[in-house]
């Protein structure tokens, strides 16, 4: 991991909050415990943790309930959520599944495999910020490719109402020539802008987007 990741662990068993606090903090993350789902939902307001361990079957506010308010919250909804349960039903995977969790474990739990799959999860979700990153900076760049068409058709419209005038007046040849190769010019960079516009409709085509890439990884958790 390049930076410390933040994790909150919520169980209302103090053994559990212990036994977590104390291996990953030696593993380097950074750790904060909440007792049930209403003191989570607190810490997630002052910690915001970069992945929340949530159990389900606590007092006072479920692991269901409190998955639910968070993903209800644009502010919060994106957190990857890994739940603990002692409900082994593959009906209750799958609502924790279609309420939004990333991963669901079921108790008991060998911590080596509750390790990996932290680690996948996380990585998921940088994986998902790079692709959300490189989405808006391409967004971007059609944006300012667009602008710039549109800037040369206007200067060629310019540059029309300039020759006009230009043929009227005496002695003009040679500014008309330097329009002329101007307006080359303009047509070489209009060329450009169309290939790149292209090769991105192309990439389009074959790269898979955030959207669909979430879609798929939640096609893969529905099948664990």
């Amino acid at each position: 991991m390049n930076t410390r990741k933040k994790i909150l662990i919520v169980d209302d068993e103090q053994l559990n909050l212990e036994f977590f606090e104390v291996m990953l903090s030696k593993l380097g993350f950074i750790v904060e415990k909440a007792n049930d789902g209403v003191e989570a939902l607190e810490k997630v307001k002052r910690f915001f943790p970069d992945l929340i361990l949530l159990d389900n079957i606590m007092p006072r506010m479920s692991g269901w309930e409190v998955t639910k308010a968070l993903k209800g919250d644009t502010k919060f909804r994106d957190i990857p959520i890994i739940m603990f349960s002692a409900l082994d039903d593959v009906k209750d995977k799958l609502e924790g599944y279609e309420l939004g969790v990333e991963d669901y474990i079921t108790k008991p739990f060998n911590f080596s495999e509750v390790l990996a799959r932290i680690r996948v999860v996380l990585r998921n979700r940088e994986l998902f910020a790079q692709i959300a990153v490189r989405e808006k900076r391409l967004g971007l760049a059609e944006g300012l490719s667009g602008e710039l068409r549109n800037g040369l058709s206007r200067l060629a419209r310019g540059l029309d109402a300039l020759d006009e005038l230009l043929v009227t007046l005496p002695s003009s040849g040679g500014v008309l020539e330097k329009s002329e190769a101007v307006r080359k010019q303009i047509a070489e960079l209009d060329t450009r802008i169309e290939k790149t516009i292209l090769d991105w409709e192309e990439l389009k085509k074959t790269e898979i987007g955030l959207t669909e890439l979430e879609s798929q990884n939640r096609g893969d958790e529905y099948e664990k």
